[in-house]
């Protein structure tokens, strides 16, 4: 039924938007959460993506339901709980960079009997984040999905964004984000994130080190410089656009979403499959476009890219 499902956290990005005559914050509250982000990217770009997660009771809960499903997200797997909807605070540097602090609720409370098996059954594509590995029960519940969809042979992807402030150690949160590496076909992170997960900031052998642990393909962005990959043992770069940024929140989200949209295109079991480099590169550069245009632009989800602008002349 779906060609991507994703499952984790969907939050309020209480986003840095200006300040008024008195030099006062204005914070805009922009729909948001690295999994969701990728679900409506991906949507966005022609696939058939579903989300589960959990929101509060509350008009915020209802406002990012309404956000999936407007933007042709399936919501069967997205539940309301008693706790209030998260949120993040994300202030903003004058370059476009991002400061996060979390206001966590319901989406750690997932727990894996809310977790609709028809949704992981009726998926090929199965991905998710390390923020739902912060805490239980939503830590267990990803988890469990991901082993389930491993078994039932789908493609496992897994972004390990890193948050320091959820975590208590960076010892702990290098340990909690490697655990689910065995269950793993595609894994993408970020420059920063490398020494964190790879003990170093080579790319060669941290992501060699990375593969040995389980996935087949990783790849990591590098920002403006474009992305990284490690694929059957051959690496290479594939180049960024160059834009002028206004917002770099959700940048990776939009890369992730128009990779798994363009591997959602490709026939057979398993989208990886008989995969050349060079067919990887065309994926990679399309990605890169779809990030190039997230970060011309504010906010997360309301900007990312539609096809029809990708197929256009926009960067």
């Amino acid at each position: 039924m779906w060609d991507i499902t994703t499952m984790g956290e969907i939050l309020i990005d209480l986003t840095q938007a200006g300040e008024d005559s008195q030099g006062i914050p204005l914070f805009a509250a922009i729909p948001g959460g690295a999994p969701a982000n990728v679900a409506v990217a991906a949507a966005r770009l022609g696939a058939r993506c579903s989300f589960v997660g959990k929101v509060g009771q509350d008009g915020l809960g209802g406002y990012l339901r309404r956000v999936l499903e407007d933007n042709g997200v399936d919501t069967s797997g997205l539940t309301a709980g008693e706790e209030a909807t998260t949120m993040a605070v994300v202030a903003l540097t004058p370059a476009g960079e991002r400061s996060f602090r979390f206001l966590r609720g319901a989406d750690r409370a997932l727990t894996w009997e809310e977790v609709p098996q028809g949704v992981l059954e009726g998926t090929r594509m199965f991905h998710f984040g390390s923020v739902s590995l912060t805490e239980d029960p939503a830590r267990t519940a990803v988890l469990r999905a991901a082993g389930r969809a491993r078994a039932l042979g789908k493609l496992v992807s897994y972004d390990p964004n890193y948050r320091a402030p959820l975590w208590r150690s960076g010892e702990e949160a290098r340990r909690r984000m490697l655990e689910p590496l065995p269950l793993v076909d595609l894994l993408k992170l970020s420059q920063e994130e490398l020494p964190l997960l790879s003990g170093t900031e080579n790319l060669e052998e941290g992501t060699a080190r990375l593969t040995a642990a389980g996935p087949r393909l990783v790849l990591v962005t590098l920002g403006a410089e474009g992305v990284f990959y490690r694929w059957q043992g051959r690496t290479g770069r594939v180049p960024g656009v160059p834009v002028a940024v206004a917002d770099t929140n959700g940048a990776g989200d939009s890369f992730l979403g128009a990779v798994l949209s363009r591997l959602a295109r490709r026939c057979g079991e398993c989208p990886l499959e008989a995969m050349e480099c060079g067919e990887l590169e065309e994926i990679l550069a399309f990605a890169n476009r779809a990030a190039a245009l997230t970060c011309s632009r504010r906010g997360a989800i309301p900007a990312m890219p539609t096809l029809t602008e990708l197929e256009g002349d926009h960067p």
